[in-house]
Order: C-alpha cells, then structure tokens, then sequence
C-alpha cells in the first residue's frame, strides 16, 4: 500500500502546495498534513498551520469585524487593516516617493505612484498587447474586445462600458445639471460642456488657422474653416452630386429634392424649406421692417429691397 503523497514549499513555519516537486520543497505524505496543518475550516474544509491565521480566516464565513475605528466607528476583520486605516484621521504618510516626495499611508499605494516616474506598465492586453500601469485600466480596456457592457441604466436599459459613462448617461433622467457657470449661472451635465460656455465669458478662441490666422472657440468650427482653404467638400447629394463642406449645408439643400418644408406659418400656415425665409415671411403679417435707408429713413421688411432702393439715391446724385 502506497500513501499518496503532495508536494510543500517550506517558506518560514508556513506551507504552500505545489503542482511539482523542485529543489527548495520537500516531499511530505499526506497522513502528516494534520500534523501541520491543525486547524481545519468546518465550512470550507481549509486546513492552516496557526490559530491566529485560522480566527481570521473564519471572520470571511462569519463576517465579524471585532476591531472598530473610535473615531468614525468604521469595522475591520484584522488589526492590521484597521491600523492602516487610522492614518486616515492621523495624517501619517509613512512611505514617500524618492522622487517627487509625495507621501502614502500604504506601500502599495506608493508601489503604485512609482509607475508614474518609471514607466512601468506591467499589465499587458493579450489580444493587442497594449500594456497599462493599473490592473482596473486593463479590465476596461478589455472590454473594447469583448464588448462586455456591464453598467446598465435602470431607466432605459442602456448598457454602458464604464460607471462613470452610465453616471453621465442617468442625468439625462434625472434632469441633473451639477457644472454651474460663476458668471450666468447656466447649468450642464458634463464638466466638457461648461468648459466650452466659459469661453464666451472669457472670450478665449483657442483653435487658430494656419492660414489667415482666425480663431475659434471649437475645435470642429475651425475644421469646417479649413475646407474654405483646403477646398474640401466631404459632403455630397445623392442626387445631383453637388458637394458641401458642412452636412447641415447639404441637409437644406436636399430639400429641394424632396420638397420638405418643416417652417410653417402659424398665421397664415404657409410651410418653408428654410427657416431664415420663414422668418422673412412672418415680417409680412407682424409689419416689422428692421432695414432702414440712411437717408431717407425709409424702412423695409428684406435687405435686398433696401439694396434696390439705395441705388436711386446712388443715381440721383449723378
């Protein structure tokens, strides 16, 4: 009869398994196992060497927190955890970057800051090998492979990759607008958003032209400038293969295929394919006539007809 026999690392009092015996373990029959490890675990069946190991490893059945913050009241399995935790009301930054500093309450933390000064990306994507300096930016990103969307709003059903894209998504529901403007007071839902508004404030035009030197407050406005110079119309009709350099252009021209006229008249009822003729139109039943000539005072409802009229003046005084 033979005892079937696994294989131990001796690493301090404490054994590991392994799959395979090597040079530092050491073969140890299995009718020993109890002798080494006396505790055994009456619900998952785990054996450890120590009772201290074992009081803590039956705290993850019980959930019993016997160690408690006095300050906040905050519970912990282990002494050690709530000792970390106490640097949090202390202040204490035991571990400090050698490079900039900065200082951490636990040394993984600062293990962690350190990528930043070297680089080190040790977590790498095995479908295309891009690598991350954090485990949790490698899970997200695996996602873009797998498709995996496990954030899913409670309103709709949208699912989304990420919380902080679902969290953006529910103020949509929520109606929640927490970026304010100091100066207007205007709301928005995304910080982006309210970062552009202050541009009107502050007056800052950031996206200059290359060539005449123009300058926007978004990005896209000064791509769509730059297909005056570049000559670039992306945009074409499927009809008549006339091209534009904006989509809204070619949207207004397709009216004209279609014969869509989405502006009525709430007078008159009289639909328009643009809304500026709308407008002009409206003119006709309010009586507004913002263009005045500046020497007779005469008014009229559109510019060209002030245009016509100002050439008899021009003519007069040949």
């Amino acid at each position: 009869f033979v005892l079937k026999k696994e294989v131990y690392c001796s690493r301090g009092e404490e054994q590991i398994e392994l799959k395979q015996e090597t040079d530092t373990c050491m073969v140890v029959p299995v009718d020993e196992q109890t002798e080494r490890k006396p505790f055994s675990c009456v619900i998952c069946k785990k054996r450890l060497s120590f009772k201290s190991v074992f009081d803590i490893h039956m705290r993850t059945h019980t959930g019993q927190k016997p160690f408690s913050c006095v300050n906040c009241g905050k519970s912990f399995s282990q002494n050690q955890h709530l000792t970390r935790h106490m640097m949090i009301h202390t202040g204490e930054k035991s571990f400090s970057c050698v490079t900039c500093g900065k200082g951490f309450c636990q040394k993984r933390l600062l293990t962690k800051h350190m990528r930043i000064h070297t680089g080190v990306k040790p977590f790498s994507c095995v479908t295309c090998g891009k690598s991350f300096g954090y485990k949790r930016t490698l899970t997200q990103h695996m996602r873009i492979h797998t498709g995996e969307k496990p954030f899913s709003c409670v309103t709709c059903g949208k699912s989304f990759g990420y919380k902080p894209t679902l969290t953006q998504h529910m103020r949509i529901h929520n109606g929640e607008k927490p970026f304010s403007c100091v100066n207007c007071g205007k709301s928005f839902r995304h910080k982006p958003h309210l970062s552009q508004h202050m541009m009107i404030h502050t007056g800052e035009k950031p996206f200059s032209c290359v060539n005449c030197g123009k300058s926007f407050r978004h990005k896209p406005h000064l791509s769509q400038h730059m297909m005056i110079h570049t000559g670039e119309k992306p945009f074409s009709c499927v009809n008549c293969r006339k091209s534009f350099c904006q989509k809204r252009l070619l949207t207004k021209h397709m009216m004209i295929h279609t014969g869509e006229k989405r502006f009525s008249c709430v007078t008159c009822g009289k639909s328009f394919g643009y809304k500026p003729t709308l407008t002009q139109h409206m003119m006709i039943h309010t009586g507004e006539k913002p263009f005045s000539c500046v020497t007779c005072l005469k008014s009229f409802s559109h510019k060209n007809s002030l245009t016509q009229h100002m050439t008899r003046h021009i003519v007069e005084k040949l």
